[in-house]
């Protein structure tokens, strides 16, 4: 059994595109998260329904927003919508293993060896796989592993990293992208469909 246990809070939601964005903003004139929560609670900037639901979305989108490097928010505010994705996709493997695992092991696998289609099943085969050495994916009930399913794949189709059919997308990594991505740590790209080919002077 492994001793790190995964995180799987993240059914709050998927992506969170456009709130990341503009929370990275916030944080950008800001300086400090605790600031940027306050002004998002205070006024409701996420446009939310309820105070809950606006604290936890601001949280979610936060605590993977903090994963990524000063330079990389820095990025995530002047680039364009196609790398804004590809940033957070990389937000969320960094703040949840079990989707980083998922990426390198099952998502990047397939594509490499050039099986691009993307099923329920591989990620069923997946979780069973990792449920042996985390046992605390025995306790999750079979409709919250649906929702984990449904919800990461949609976050891959946000990402424009698998499309409408589940056909695995390559990720079209800009040199600069790739080389703030290289400055934290080079296997991060290893999250992303491509081949190691194509990725000149990636650091193992």
């Amino acid at each position: 059994m492994s001793n790190d246990r995964y995180s799987m809070s993240f059914t709050t939601g998927s992506l969170f595109h456009s709130e990341s964005v503009k929370l990275a903003t916030l944080y950008v004139d800001l300086g400090n998260w605790n600031s940027v929560r306050d002004k998002v609670i205070e006024e409701n900037l996420l446009q939310a329904r309820t105070l809950n639901t606006l604290k936890r979305v601001c949280r979610e989108v936060i605590s993977r927003l903090k994963t990524l490097s000063s330079g990389e928010i820095e990025f995530l505010v002047a680039c364009n919508h196609q790398e804004e994705a590809y940033l957070l996709w990389l937000a969320a493997c960094r703040r949840y293993s079990f989707i980083a695992d998922f990426a390198v092991e099952v998502l990047r696998e397939r594509y490499v060896t050039l099986k691009i289609d993307l099923t329920y099943e591989d990620f069923d085969s997946f979780f069973n796989r990792k449920s042996e050495w985390h046992l605390e994916l025995d306790a999750i009930t079979s409709a919250t592993r649906s929702k984990l399913r449904q919800i990461l794949f949609k976050m891959l189709r946000e990402a424009d990293l698998l499309t409408a059919n589940n056909m695995i997308n390559a990720a079209m990594l800009s040199p600069r992208l790739l080389a703030l991505i290289q400055q934290s740590s080079g296997r991060d790209v290893l999250y992303f469909p491509v081949f190691e080919s194509d990725l000149k002077g990636i650091k193992q």
